[in-house]
């Protein structure tokens, strides 16, 4: 997470919510270029974080970047872009978590993908790529329109706000607000739904392991919108530190820190990202995503490093903390993420190990300040998620 310093620093950019934050008592830090809440004073960071396990929380996520893609190849060119199956989506608001590739087969972004309509997606991602995101699509874009007759339109949605509203009750508090049931709203779908005469748009989904969904919304809207979600006797404002704790809970990847350029989404124990008719094999016809020689190569075969998650004993393990093989103490990979678990109460962490050092149950030692502490490789998510599967 970005170190906290004066949120009045010049680069800082400010969502529509910030002045409800202020109102709030909200601490605002430095996050991926903008100024945002990491906590509030009405709750630890513990409390936060439990109160969104069994309640519900509302985050900020306006920094995100939100985008609207049109036209009667924009299917088509996204295809090109992700790992995703997003031609097997329905047109009537499914959607899937998925990755952007470089032509090396690195991880350029995460990204959730929602099709709403035959020929429109609604895409939301990550705050601190947008500028390398927006380069990247209309550099291939206009490598694609060059090959003939296509046609994608790709807008920013630069008046739209998102918040999150996570936890077990979090849908029955939209519920009330929208005056019907959201029983038929799937885990991954979204609608577009009326919340007190507001209009906005609803994906259930969100970044917690909990149910809970994602609101897009006009900036003019959303101060309004907020107040009447924080108001409710279940909901509690949260921020970036219980969202990291929650996150890595979940056994989910923060951009920049857990994945990145430098690994594919193999080695990144995300294959189950990579759309099922996109795994093909020499017999198939050529796959077109960006990467996807290198990316598939490695499925089913040797890998240099794989993302594992890590409960570790003694002192919380940090990013940057190397982990070694407890025989030879020699340096096998590093810690990526790291916190104390509120819920397990023991401290867990991510991070890259050699091959060979990957299978559950595996004990590999952990330098923090200087010593080693033994750790033992789990199986991810460290708690089980509750995302709704009516």
């Amino acid at each position: 997470m970005a170190s906290a310093v004066s949120e009045t620093e010049p680069a800082a950019r400010r969502t529509s919510l910030y002045d409800f934050h202020l109102a709030h008592g909200g601490k605002l830090v430095p996050f991926a270029g903008w100024s945002m809440p990491l906590s509030y004073p009405s709750l630890t960071h513990i409390q936060s974080h439990m109160h969104t396990r069994t309640h519900a929380s509302l985050f900020d996520v306006s920094h995100m970047l939100q985008t609207r893609w049109t036209g009667r190849h924009a299917i088509e060119f996204m295809e090109r872009l992700v790992v995703g199956d997003i031609q097997g989506l329905a047109p009537s608001g499914a959607a899937t978590l998925s990755l952007f590739t470089t032509a090396a087969g690195g991880i350029l972004d995460d990204t959730v993908i929602q099709r709403v309509g035959e020929n429109e997606l609604y895409v939301v991602s990550n705050a601190g790529c947008a500028d390398k995101d927006l380069a990247h699509i209309h550099a291939q874009l206009a490598e694609f329109t060059s090959a003939g007759d296509k046609d994608v339109r790709v807008q920013v949605m630069d008046g739209h706000s998102l918040v999150a509203l996570q936890g077990p009750t979090a849908v029955s508090v939209v519920e009330e607000l929208a005056g019907t049931s959201l029983a038929g709203l799937k885990f991954m779908h979204g609608a577009g739904i009326k919340l007190k005469g507001i209009h906005t748009h609803v994906t259930r989904c969100g970044y917690t392991g909990e149910d809970g969904v994602e609101i897009s919304v006009k900036h003019g809207d959303a101060p309004a919108l907020a107040e009447l979600l924080v108001k409710h006797k279940e909901v509690e404002l949260a921020g970036l530190g219980a969202r990291d704790s929650l996150r890595l809970e979940a056994g989910l990847c923060l951009y920049g820190h857990d994945m990145d350029e430098s690994v594919s989404p193999v080695e990144a124990s995300l294959l189950w990202t990579i759309g099922a008719r996109k795994i093909t094999f020499a017999a198939a016809p050529k796959p077109t995503f960006l990467g996807a020689e290198h990316i598939l190569s490695q499925i089913g075969g040797p890998i240099t490093k794989r993302r594992v998650g890590l409960i570790v004993a003694g002192a919380p393990a940090r990013e940057g903390a190397q982990v070694v093989d407890l025989a030879t103490n020699q340096v096998i990979g590093k810690v990526t993420s790291g916190v104390p678990s509120p819920v397990l109460k023991k401290n867990i962490a991510m991070a890259y190990v050699k091959g060979g050092f990957h299978k559950s149950g595996t004990e590999v030692g952990v330098v923090v300040r200087g010593k080693t502490q033994k750790a033992t490789v789990s199986k991810m998510p460290f708690v089980p998620q509750n995302y709704y599967r009516g």
